[in-house]
């Protein structure tokens, strides 16, 4: 698989797996197989969302499904992997790009480059911050104090976010601070 991200796996409270994909598929799989009784949940760590598999059949079966499927064919230059979409801009806009030498497209594409290439820590604490409370809702939710936590967690006031959680299981709490360092966040 050519997957970039990272993903965690929980038995209810407790870290079963982190790290590439395949590793944690494999943990689950084996954990389910061998009669885990608790919930599991996947979580990619990039984004905090939960994510969902297939695990009938062998591990073979599982890691094949979980392959990204090939982009289907459509408009745009698919060898350079070129995706047609809609964009809406202003009059003013769209008068400017025509004014380009090189075509719209081509002005889109420079634009976006140059800006993806200036680091904005604002832009990779606030996609850490959204991967944390994504995981945290969905694992803790209900647990005492979340909201407050949660909080504590926008205004970036790390010592409360701290204190509110010590009462939440380690594996949680641990997990929770790799949400939020700053290699996870620009790995997204």
């Amino acid at each position: 698989m050519t997957d970039k991200n990272t993903y965690a796996a929980f038995a209810g409270d407790r870290l079963l797996k982190a790290g590439p994909l395949t590793d944690v598929l494999a943990a689950v799989k084996l954990a389910r197989d061998s009669g885990e009784t608790r919930t599991i949940l996947i979580f990619n760590d990039q984004s905090g969302k939960e994510v969902d598999f297939d695990f009938r059949g062998s591990l073979d079966e599982v890691l094949e499904r979980a392959k990204p499927k090939p982009a289907a064919k459509g408009p745009g230059r698919p060898r350079l992997g070129v995706e047609s979409r809609e964009v809406t801009l202003l009059p003013r806009h769209w008068a400017w790009l025509q004014r380009q030498p090189s075509g719209a497209s081509a002005a889109l594409r420079r634009l976006v480059e140059e800006a993806s290439r200036v680091k904005n820590p604002n832009e990779e604490s606030r996609r850490a911050r959204d991967a944390a409370y994504s995981f945290m809702s969905a694992i803790a939710g209900n647990r005492a104090g979340f909201e407050e936590a949660a909080r504590a967690l926008y205004a970036g006031d790390m010592t409360s976010f701290a204190a509110i959680t010590d009462a939440w299981p380690a594996d949680i709490r641990a997990h929770l601070s790799r949400l939020l360092t700053p290699a996870n966040a620009e790995a997204a």
